[in-house]
């Protein structure tokens, strides 16, 4: 491809309102324009990175046995209402009605168009395991779309759906799945993290979230510093403390009630009364599907809501309403206590950290006043001890004996879920097994990305010249630079090496335009291209080229009849030995 015939739109400065390096980078490279908020057009160069990572996911899947289909965009409300989702999905989804008033919306997902497919075909436990995919459109209704792709309206995704008929066969499945995601990601360079995750409005029992490891992530990630445990931050447990068995010795004296006139935050009572945060016990009144619950957790602690929607089984959770919250405790927002409120009608959660806290302080209960020296054992019960707060760094590991909890940032490029039955129960999408009975099938789903994969490999890869692309993904593997375009002997070079690498099957790309050398160098350096050959009079005049490496800055001279072979050499190594890690 001649660049001087290629639409290659590229820009001097970043957009203002670009923030993230992918953004910034994709809008200046000339990859992608948008449209309207959260939908943007894929130009050439965008597009064939695109492909290039949807060619890796389409041969991994192949690999692992799933077979590829294409379904309609385009859904009918009734299979939503069938699953339940149409009501709870929520205002990311796109609904629209046809001319005959009849309801639809354009897929953000296809579980309910893939069970419904499968219930009508499979009847058998002889025609499962199945596994099928596609790699489509899906639409999404973002409040706020923001980041570029990487949270966009109109998005490509790879989601596949696995069909069982037992719980072994569902998590095999599971397991080729989160097996392909691992090479997938390795073979784009990428390096992540599979980290357990919550299910959210796709459902299930358990996921993975497969995270790139980057500062300028949206989501929060914990690991442990001694063993592979890892989960995003709304799932991370916390184990229980290390070294302690007995328990924690009683408050010095008895509870008494203070006066703390409009002292209503954390900072405002501790800073009024001379205490640490650590020391306060904050009461959060919910309402969980309907019915109120308080939650206790420390004072300089973040309840999570996840672990609080897990714990009770619901599938709404929300703060009350301070109308609701003076009725149940009887004083204004600020001043609820977890001592009294056992007689009132609601669930009390206590945070395993409360449960070990001396002389605390809480709320009252009443206007302006607090408690002082609560003893949690003597003074007040509570219906639940569980781990409800959010996970923070140097909190013990839940699984190994020695290590604690650290904190990163991660890109999630893909997620993968164990649905169980949840779909197949509500449409029936049911197969007879061995003995003829009727059974629901055990469902998985699988998604990633692809467009998201893209700008997590630039937000890894990039420094302040442009993009520096992974070879398995960059949109060509070598850029040919003709550097003085009026001499003959340059030209004739150029084109001599640009249609050997061609003929020895490399992507190439010949800045053949009427340009000065600096110019190309730097459009060649902010598109990202893992390889640039520069040819110019000086090394001509030895008969060779320079061959640079985007990634290291390192040069070579190389004999120019020997150009095309040592560039092979090059695609192929780095081809195939990819930097992506699972560290």
């Amino acid at each position: 491809m001649r660049l001087s015939q290629f639409f290659l739109p590229t820009e001097k400065e970043d957009r203002s309102d670009a923030v993230v390096a992918s953004h910034r980078l994709m809008l200046r490279a000339g990859m992608i324009r948008q449209l309207t908020s959260g939908v943007y057009s894929y130009l050439p160069l965008g597009l064939r990175a695109v492909r290039k990572v949807a060619q890796i996911v389409r041969e991994e899947m192949d690999r692992a046995g799933a077979l590829e289909v294409f379904l309609p965009a385009l859904q009918p409300a009734d299979l939503w209402k069938e699953s339940g989702r149409w009501d709870h999905f929520g205002p990311e989804l796109v609904r629209l009605k046809d001319r005959n008033q009849r309801d639809f919306c354009l897929g953000p997902t296809h579980e309910e168009v893939v069970t419904d497919l499968v219930r009508k075909e499979v009847r058998s436990y002889r025609q499962l395991p199945l596994i099928l995919y596609q790699i489509q459109t899906k639409f999404r209704d973002e409040r706020r779309p923001r980041f570029g792709v990487m949270r966009s309206r109109e998005f490509t995704m790879k989601d596949a759906y696995s069909f069982d008929a037992t719980e072994e066969g569902a998590e095999l499945s599971y397991m080729k799945m989160y097996e392909a995601y691992a090479r997938i990601f390795q073979r784009t360079g990428l390096r992540f993290r599979a980290v357990e995750a919550e299910t959210g409005a796709i459902g299930g029992s358990f996921s993975h979230e497969f995270m790139v490891l980057a500062e300028s992530g949206e989501d929060v990630v914990v690991s442990c510093t001694d063993c592979t445990y890892a989960a995003n931050v709304e799932r991370a447990e916390i184990g229980h403390p290390k070294g302690k068995n007995t328990p924690p010795p009683s408050s010095t004296g008895p509870m008494k009630k203070v006066l703390t006139p409009e002292m209503r935050t954390v900072e405002e009572v501790c800073n009024f009364l001379g205490v640490e945060p650590s020391r306060l016990i904050k009461t959060l009144i919910y309402v969980a599907d309907g019915r109120p619950i308080a939650v206790l957790v420390r004072g300089d602690r973040e309840a999570n809501e996840a672990k609080i929607r897990r714990v009770m089984g619901c599938a709404e959770l929300m703060m009350a309403e301070q109308e609701l919250v003076e009725k149940i405790t009887g004083a204004p927002m600020g001043f609820a206590g977890p001592v009294g409120l056992k007689g009132r009608d609601l669930i009390i959660l206590a945070d395993r950290e409360v449960m070990e806290m001396v002389d605390a302080v809480t709320g009252a209960n009443e206007g302006d006043h607090h408690l002082v020296h609560v003893d949690p054992r003597r003074d007040f019960s509570v219906d639940r001890i569980e781990d409800l707060r959010v996970a923070v760094a140097g909190d013990p590991c839940p699984r190994c004996e020695h290590g604690t909890l650290q904190i990163w940032r991660g890109i999630e490029v893909g997620h993968i879920f164990k649905l169980g039955t949840k779909y197949s129960e509500a449409m029936g999408a049911t197969f007879q097994d061995e003995k003829g009975q009727e059974r629901p099938m055990i469902m998985g789903c699988y998604g990633i990305g692809i467009e998201r994969t893209v700008a997590a490999a630039i937000e890894q890869n990039h420094d302040e010249d442009g993009i520096i692309f992974p070879m398995a993904i960059a949109p060509f593997q070598t850029i040919v630079l003709c550097l003085q375009k009026e001499r003959t002997d340059v030209r004739e070079a150029s084109e001599r090496v640009y249609g050997e690498l061609l003929s020895s099957g490399i992507e190439v790309l010949l800045d053949d335009r009427d340009e000065r050398p600096g110019i190309k160098f730097k459009d060649a350096d902010l598109i990202g291209i893992p390889l640039r050959v520069n040819v110019g009079a000086k090394s001509l005049s030895q008969g060779k080229v320079e061959l640079r490496h985007r990634d290291t800055g390192q040069t070579e001279l190389i004999e120019i009849g020997s150009i095309s072979q040592r560039v092979k050499e090059i695609v192929r190594d780095k081809t195939e030995r990819d930097p992506g890690s699972c560290s």
